[in-house]
């Protein structure tokens, strides 16, 4: 609060109130009776702002929690030790217990605004706001309250009915890409096939308006199937000599000069692998940008593993190998005495950084793609030593304008994942989007010709209706990818920092490729083992 409030603007130290979390257990009680006597005496609470958490927490009153509860000491719910997880090495080092304001005492503040961004908190959202009053889900008793505000990106509205089912709340502008969203949505949920559907099923699902306007269901089963047959390619650069006018991208230039931006060092090979793959084989002239070093998600003991080889490979060779064992002797010094949230040392953040931007130049020679089209960014606002990451800046920008230039590509490929629970990707986005803009306004002739692809990763897919291009994958092609994923020994088995989701990244990806595929079969399209999801950008 201090770092992102409280040092920003002229309030007075005197007046911060934060229960404190590290007094004796036996002096808690009292300590939240005192927080509650203060409050009173202050006259009650004139503006309470709130988040709210995947489970319906609010403050830390974690579903359960009774209507007339007060300030007291809880113990937080795995969910919610999950969802704090990034900020610490791993799990077990979450606290388990937490003192939060009771739902009693946020429920007699005068006015309440609860904040929320993300697709992670839009299910969350829609239950809180929409659906029962219930303490299983705390938030949602804010729903009695008499000046409630709920203030929410596009991202967490997605399941809102104004959103997810705008035909249900009123009129509604029937657009292909309304009508795919309707129809296909329809489909998912009465488990039909796309051309199997009826028009009692429309009548049913609330899609009367649509029959009334478009005609007959068929004709309308028909739009939708071939909207998705024709996201369907396994040209993901275009089709060389062909004039296919549905295509998702064009046949000409061919070869196309592509860079796939990856905003860690496997986010290339675990979020589009196949398609990656399939760039360099149809002929593209395919660079790959890491823009981040992604240091911090290497373990320590990646550290004085590789370290102990580089020791013993310059003993092979003949090597004075005082200085390298220095280091290793340093680093073996630091890393047992290191507390946690610790900052590594410059030095070992550089090993680090150096650990992964060789599995990532792995990677790419497994691909094929020739050394000089890897280019290694690191840029400037990832490297902070923590978890938290500075802000876009200048020079961020500055690197990826240069680097565009030199490229001048005819593709782009970048991260849409904006569930990354560190934000890294978010920035990412935000760092070629501002570039492009730049180069667009500076009047760079190549940009005309320049399309932008976004792919999502290891947290999530894009929604089925959202999809403009689809690249389907053969069980060979998935296996191959898991090698390629494979490479990156430091983010297999065990990640410092992975989030809530325990699972391997290779596995994230396949259950993720698999899902996609599954659904597109499910619709009555051809069923693939697995396929990878974009979305154009338009700048």
């Amino acid at each position: 609060m201090r770092t992102n409030l409280f040092d920003h603007v002229d309030i007075h130290p005197k007046n911060i109130h934060i229960p404190n979390g590290e007094i004796k257990k036996e002096d808690i009680k009292s300590h939240c009776s005192q927080y509650e006597k203060m409050i009173d005496e202050a006259g009650g609470i004139d503006l309470q702002i709130l988040g709210i958490g995947n489970n319906g927490h609010i403050g830390f009153n974690e579903p359960g929690s009774g209507i007339h509860s007060r300030t007291r000491l809880i113990t937080l719910d795995t969910s919610t030790r999950l969802a704090n997880s990034y900020e610490f090495a791993n799990i077990s080092e979450v606290p388990r217990l937490a003192i939060t304001m009771g739902i009693s005492t946020i429920l007699k503040s005068k006015k309440i605004i609860l904040m929320a961004w993300g697709p992670g908190k839009a299910p969350i959202i829609k239950k809180a706001a929409e659906e029962e009053v219930t303490d299983r889900v705390p938030a949602s008793l804010l729903q009695n309250h008499d000046d409630a505000i709920f203030v929410v990106d596009e991202t967490a509205a997605a399941e809102l009915t104004r959103n997810k089912s705008p035909w249900l709340t009123g009129e509604c502008e029937w657009t292909p890409k309304m009508i795919k969203k309707a129809v296909v949505n329809m489909a998912l949920k009465l488990k039909k096939a796309l051309l199997s559907l009826t028009n009692s099923d429309y009548n049913e699902y609330g899609l009367s308006d649509l029959l009334v306007e478009k005609g007959d269901a068929y004709e309308i089963n028909l739009q939708v199937y071939y909207m998705l047959r024709d996201s369907i390619t396994g040209w993901p650069g275009g089709k060389p000599n062909a004039v296919i006018p549905a295509h998702p991208e064009r046949s000409s230039p061919y070869p196309k000069k592509v860079i796939i931006f990856s905003p860690h060092p496997d986010d290339d090979i675990i979020s589009m692998g196949g398609t990656f793959q399939r760039l360099h084989d149809q002929g593209h002239d395919v660079h790959v940008g890491y823009q981040a070093s992604g240091n911090i998600a290497v373990t320590d003991e990646f550290v004085t593993r590789f370290l102990d080889f580089a020791v013993g490979f310059e003993e092979i060779a003949g090597i004075d190998t005082d200085k390298s064992d220095k280091i290793l002797k340093a680093a073996r010094k630091f890393i047992a005495t290191k507390k946690s949230n610790q900052i590594d040392t410059p030095t070992i953040r550089s090993i680090k950084g150096l650990i992964r931007r060789c599995e990532a130049r792995a990677t790419c020679r497994y691909v094929g793609i020739p050394d000089d089209n890897i280019h290694f960014q690191n840029l400037p606002f990832y490297e902070t030593g923590t978890i938290e990451k500075k802000p876009m800046g200048e020079k961020d920008v500055k690197l990826t304008m240069e680097l565009l230039r030199k490229v001048q590509p005819h593709q782009i490929y970048c991260a849409g994942d904006f569930a990354d629970p560190h934000g890294t990707h978010l920035v990412c986005f935000n760092i070629v989007l501002e570039a492009l803009k730049r180069m667009k306004a500076a009047g760079d002739v190549w940009i005309a010709d320049c399309w932008l692809w976004l792919y999502k990763g290891a947290w999530q897919e894009w929604n089925i209706e959202e999809i403009e291009m689809a690249i389907p994958m053969s069980p060979d092609q998935v296996m191959k990818k898991r090698f390629g994923i494979f490479i990156h020994q430091s983010q297999k088995d065990s990640v410092p920092f992975q989030g809530s989701d325990a699972r391997e990244f290779w596995q994230r990806a396949e259950e993720r490729n698999s899902a996609t595929a599954n659904l597109y079969a499910d619709l009555g399209l051809t069923h693939y083992a697995a396929m990878e999801a974009f979305v154009r950008w338009h700048y």
